[in-house]
């Protein structure tokens, strides 16, 4: 259920974004979501695309230095403290966030799908799977991204 996240450090000045956008748009490559966390120096960027393997090999043929992540997407309830109820399980079962996002796929009334990088995706998914938190497969987020 594991979803895979290209980040690729930037430096913190005009331009820099345009070019691994211009990569992987040249290369037919769609960007489904994207963060982009800054300080004075650098940034980091933060992508999610479908055909990660390839979106990689374009960026680093065009000089890019690509990390892969491991990202678990879960279903949130869409309601006021829908996100509390959720943070709430991370914390009974010891499970610390490292960063989040929002995919930018809401279920209007049901859920939004939101981005979680954790220390141990695999024990993690067991987890909140236990715990009755709803998780996406990429397939799936890929197949509501398309529709």
């Amino acid at each position: 259920m594991k979803i895979r996240q290209l980040s690729l450090f930037l430096e913190n000045r005009p331009g820099q974004l345009r070019v691994p956008c211009k990569v992987l748009g040249d290369a037919g490559i769609d960007i489904l979501t994207m963060s982009l966390a800054d300080t004075q120096q650098f940034g980091i960027l933060r992508l999610i695309v479908k055909d990660w393997q390839r979106a990689k090999q374009v960026l680093e043929a065009a000089g890019q230095v690509v990390n892969v992540t491991d990202l678990l997407a879960l279903d949130v309830p869409d309601h006021a403290g829908g996100l509390a109820s959720v943070l709430e399980v991370f914390e009974r079962t010891g499970l610390g966030v490292e960063y989040m996002y929002a995919f930018g796929l809401r279920q209007r009334g049901k859920s939004a799908t939101l981005l979680f990088r954790l220390e141990d995706p695999e024990g993690a998914q067991v987890k909140l799977a236990s715990a009755g938190v709803a998780l996406v497969s990429a397939e799936e987020l890929f197949r509501r991204a398309a529709a």
